[in-house]
């Protein structure tokens, strides 16, 4: 990982949210031109304003380093529908997504 895929996590996750620099830079407390800057590559969010960031997309540091995880926040809803699920439901639909992925973990 490299400063490079934080910028590009950072504008990944602000266009699914469809949120111009400015809007995330004013969202997360900061100036106008903060998101602009770090997109930029003239600064780096610090480890605070790091917690912040995934704090407002709704994931974790683990989550937002997973670049095989196109939509988190997306991930979590589904999610937390699935916790409501009895365990008989789980099994169902755990076999319907094995049909689907071809999978059979």
């Amino acid at each position: 990982m490299n400063e490079k895929f934080v910028r590009d996590r950072i504008t990944e996750l602000r266009m699914r949210k469809k949120m111009s620099e400015y809007q995330l830079s004013l969202e997360l407390g900061h100036s106008k031109s903060y998101i602009q800057s770090i997109s930029s590559g003239r600064t780096s969010p610090s480890m605070g304003a790091f917690f912040e960031i995934c704090d407002f997309f709704g994931i974790s540091p683990v989550e937002f380093f997973d670049s095989a995880i196109k939509n988190p926040e997306r991930i979590h809803k589904i999610t937390d529908k699935l916790n409501l699920l009895s365990e008989e439901d789980l099994t169902f639909y755990e076999s319907v997504l094995d049909r689907l992925i071809g999978g059979d973990e």
